[in-house]
């Protein structure tokens, strides 16, 4: 619900622009364009949670993010493109007040342009043989790459961009015949000359491949772009869906997807994968991670195909696929290293969202372990299932099985209903404000939890990483404000302190066409001690090292983020029911300080950011096997972290057994997260802390 959001652009105004709109080809003249301009400027100004002021700063802003979106390997645009367009700079906010769409023309079209003479710069490259013993790099950091100053310093970057390309295919193809050789000793392998020519050739297909792809990009894919440079520069999560990607949108609210169960992200020319979906093929299978960039798409035994430069709906397609086939991607990990996995795609369906619990023995002691993938609520079902009642249900069952403690855990939960996480922290608190909730121009709104019953009323441990983001925030830092809950995990969470709202474009004119919607930014959410988790998000009581330590992750990564502020602090009380909650705390940081595991992740972390940082490649054949291989036997070191695992022993609740005996899906499932679990260094710190956990006598007399 938008509540403060609440404006109204004048029909009349838009009816003075498109009485004599009709279906044409698009040109500079286009009405509709300039509908969409004048609604999405109205719409950001007036809706938006912190507008920006459309001046020369904004005006440089989106012009560099729109060059940036459209060339990010700097492989069409000439300087003198950029001197040309770069009169434009602090004009762009005037034509958009004037809605003069000169600027996004002249750069569309000269792109066009680029594109279609390059067309003969990497077939006339690749005609050709490499030399790979030249001594030669590439520097893939573009952002801070020049422009070629003419088109024979463009042709040696598309040179080495290709021989790159060729290089890693070269590489893959030797080791290829080595593996053959190993295989049958009478195989005979084919000659460097030979697989050089052949790799240049895949480099040519894929290309080709590519090419075709830009050529089926419409004028709107471009004009979109656009318009989202504009949209996004007001925050990351303001976002802009043209027609066909708001029905994809509507779509993906479903809940079920045949693929591998993974979201992506667009990174600069890569396919990021940002998310795996719990209870997934690619989860499942425990080789794909969060942070690895999909250079490769194979169907089952076929040629891998390049999908670096593809547009990101593309690259899904090719990734995702039917129930029971294979998919084989090639990776590139965080440390640098490549690696081809395999994955069976399956059914990725929302039961694997909900909340489910598992049971634990402990020095004689049984705690439960309750997983949360996110806040989930269904306002379309009469009796719709929501977060909130399957986490009170999951306790209840534990209680029955005499649990000492519980641990949460909300590690990759990215969020969902802001009032499901209000009413999780209910059930562990005997009512109070939860979290402060404010738009723009208005005091906070204190949110609270008003019923003083308390499903949980011992030991809380809450397990939380990088990834947990938003709902996840909320419910966590009320538990740690509170006192409630000990928060264990990485140096702090996402830092997403915002809310969207997906506003439809079209209740603001007449046109006969769709012109999309915005996803647009209009809460900020505050903890009950006033400040935001935007940013900042919650940091953990007790720090755990993981890969992601040393790396700029989360919203603090994005582009143009809100900042961190703060609003006055909400009247609440603390529990103050432990007997130990300091001493606790500081018992598992000295225990961590002390292990030999987490020294090793931590090692392994500063590793993992040193070769992120490390931003050039070697062409020379030698030099790039050498350095690769390096990489690899580098990696080995940290082989154990993998090969970890508990003497804990993890089972389904009592109620569940009936369900795994009935249904073999969910019972291969849930032995999978057990297996996980029973591996899982984080997971075992957590019920150390729990179990340690006491609650003062006096609060059991009170409740007696």
């Amino acid at each position: 619900m938008i509540r403060k959001f609440k404006f109204v652009l004048p029909i009349l105004f838009v009816l003075g622009l498109i009485t004599s709109f009709h279906s044409v080809a698009h040109t500079e003249t286009d009405p509709k364009d300039k509908v969409l301009l004048t609604i999405l400027k109205y719409v950001l100004t007036q809706g938006h949670y912190q507008p920006k002021e459309i001046d020369d700063a904004f005006s440089e802003k989106v012009y560099t993010k729109f060059i940036e979106s459209i060339d990010p390997s700097k492989r069409y645009f000439l300087q003198s493109d950029i001197d040309e367009f770069s009169i434009y700079k602090d004009l762009i906010d005037d034509q958009i007040n004037n809605e003069d769409l000169t600027f996004f023309f002249f750069v569309y079209e000269r792109l066009k342009l680029r594109t279609e003479e390059s067309k003969a710069y990497y077939k006339e490259i690749l005609a050709h043989k490499f030399d790979f013993d030249l001594n030669d790099t590439l520097n893939v950091d573009y952002e801070n790459t020049a422009y070629a100053k003419n088109k024979n310093e463009l042709l040696k970057t598309w040179n080495k961009q290709l021989k790159f390309n060729t290089l890693s295919r070269l590489y893959d193809k030797l080791n290829d015949e080595e593996d053959k050789k190993k295989e049958d000793s009478t195989y005979e392998k084919k000659s460097f000359k030979v697989l050089e020519k052949e790799s240049r050739e895949a480099t040519l297909t894929s290309m080709n491949d590519l090419y075709e792809r830009i050529d089926e990009l419409t004028y709107s894919d471009w004009f979109s772009t656009f318009i989202n440079c504009i949209s996004e520069e007001f925050d990351p999560h303001t976002t802009y869906f043209d027609p066909s990607v708001k029905k994809r949108f509507d779509i993906s609210m479903a809940g079920k997807l045949e693929g591998i169960g993974a979201r992506l992200q667009k990174k600069n020319d890569y396919t990021k994968v940002v998310e795996l979906i719990s209870g997934g093929p690619a989860w499942k299978a425990g080789e794909l991670e969060v942070g690895d960039l999909i250079l490769k798409v194979a169907q089952g035994d076929e040629e891998p195909l390049d999908i670096v430069g593809m547009r990101l709906d593309d690259a899904i397609e090719y990734i995702k696929g039917k129930k029971g086939t294979e998919v084989k991607l090639t990776i590139k990990k965080v440390d640098g290293t490549i690696k081809v996995i395999s994955i069976i795609r399956d059914v990725v369906e929302l039961e694997e969202t909900f909340v489910k619990s598992s049971v634990v023995k402990k020095d004689g002691k049984t705690f439960g372990v309750i997983n949360l993938p996110k806040f989930y609520i269904d306002f379309d079902e009469k009796n719709y299932r929501n977060s909130t009642t399957d986490m009170a249900l999951e306790i209840e069952r534990l209680k029955k099985e005499n649990v000492e403690g519980l641990v949460i855990d909300l590690r990759d939960n990215g969020g969902g209903s802001l009032q499901t996480a209000i009413e999780i922290s209910g059930l562990f608190i005997n009512k109070g404000p939860i979290v402060q909730v404010k738009y723009r121009d208005s005091e906070p709104s204190i949110k609270k939890d008003k019923d003083p019953k308390i499903q949980w009323d011992g030991p809380l441990v809450i397990l939380v990483n990088e990834l947990s983001a938003s709902a996840s925030e909320i419910f966590a830092a009320a538990m740690q404000d509170y006192k409630r809950a000990v928060i264990i995990g990485g140096k702090q969470t996402y830092g997403k302190g915002t809310v969207q709202t997906v506003y439809d474009l079209n209740r603001h004119h007449n046109l006969n066409e769709d012109i999309g919607a915005l996803k647009m930014t209009i809460q900020k959410f505050y903890r009950i001690n006033g400040g935001s988790t935007q940013l900042e998000g919650v940091k953990s009581d007790i720090m755990l090292p993981d890969r992601f330590s040393y790396m700029p992750i989360g919203e603090r990564d994005l582009e143009n983020p809100l900042e961190f502020d703060k609003v006055p602090e909400a009247t609440y009380t603390l529990w103050n029911n432990y007997e130990n909650f300091d001493t606790v705390i500081n018992d598992s940081k000295k225990r961590i300080a002390n292990n030999e595991y987490f020294k090793l992740i931590d090692t392994n972390a500063k590793w993992l950011k040193e070769s992120q940082d490390d931003t050039s490649i070697y062409l020379n054949f030698e030099a790039y096997k050498k350095d690769l291989e390096s990489h690899q036997k580098e990696s080995l070191k940290f082989k154990s972290i993998n090969e970890y695992t508990t003497n804990l022993t993890f089972s389904s609740p009592l109620y569940e057994i009936p369900l795994l005996n009935e249904d073999k899906d969910l019972a291969e499932k849930r032995e999978a997260w057990h297996k996980n679990l029973k591996k899982d260094i984080y997971i075992e710190e957590a019920l150390n802390v729990v179990s340690q956990l006491k609650i003062k006598p006096e609060y059991h007399l009170v409740k007696n």
